[in-house]
């Protein structure tokens, strides 16, 4: 005859084997998803384009932002960050990245969009010659 903590000890043991099982089933499911994403952008008016006194140039731009993200969510994703960038050369630097625009989708419902849009951060390119300080 076992004691109860033989028998404890056993359910223990049987319950931690099952929960590890679960956990490794379930890490690997998200191994077989393949998502496929897809967006579009389209630059549709330069609304201005200024020179700065500080010697930097300014653009201001609206565009049109279509993107089904659908696929990127599963039983492991709560939200997507999502941001629209331009990259350019200059003389000075080979890559410069200025973010233009984002949004954090909160569910699959509303991962598939089309937005008019304008830049929500400033455009700037950087000041070419130095600033003393």
């Amino acid at each position: 005859m076992h004691s109860f903590g033989y028998r404890l000890n056993g359910l223990l043991t049987f319950a931690v084997t099952i929960l590890a099982l679960m956990c490794a089933i379930t890490s690997l499911s998200d191994n077989f998803n393949t998502p496929s994403p897809s967006a579009e952008i389209k630059i549709m008016n330069i609304n201005w384009f200024q020179k700065q006194p500080q010697g930097h140039d300014e653009v201001s731009l609206t565009m049109n932002v279509s993107a089904d993200l659908q696929s990127l969510f599963t039983w492991n994703t709560k939200q997507v960050f999502v941001f629209v960038a331009a990259e350019y050369e200059t003389r000075k630097n080979s890559l410069n990245q200025v973010s233009l625009w984002d949004a954090i989708i909160p569910a699959k419902e509303h991962a598939k969009f089309w937005i008019h849009t304008s830049n929500k951060y400033r455009f700037v390119d950087q000041v070419k010659k130095a600033v003393n300080g």
